[in-house]
């Protein structure tokens, strides 16, 4: 399994627009057949800072993934109107797999 981390720089004065864009992948991503963990707005500290995350099986699945995405009606939308707003400064995605587990469950602290 790989978890996908997408960071992106916003326009701090466009977040709405940004979060509208979310909740887009919200929908279109699950749909397409990625685990969605969720997208994250500034809130606190920085004002440009945003992040998506999910996972896929493999490369090969994150692909195919990448073909429904681009097919999918809503996700052609939203990538319109990312384009149309330019509130995404920049974007960067980074492919990492999980190091850290097995985790405890902490029953044995009990």
């Amino acid at each position: 399994m790989l978890t996908c981390f997408i960071r992106y720089h916003i326009d701090p004065t466009k977040k709405a627009a940004f979060e509208e864009y979310a909740r887009n992948w919200g929908q279109a991503i699950p749909r397409c057949g990625a685990n969605l963990f969720g997208y994250f707005s500034p809130h606190e500290g920085s004002t440009t800072l945003a992040f998506g995350v999910y996972s896929i099986e493999n490369l090969a699945a994150y692909e195919a993934y990448r073909d429904r995405l681009a097919a999918d009606p809503l996700g052609r939308e939203n990538y319109k109107f990312a384009l149309s707003e330019k509130f995404i400064l920049r974007e960067d995605r980074t492919f990492l797999k999980l190091a850290s587990a097995p985790h405890a469950t902490g029953e044995e602290n009990k």
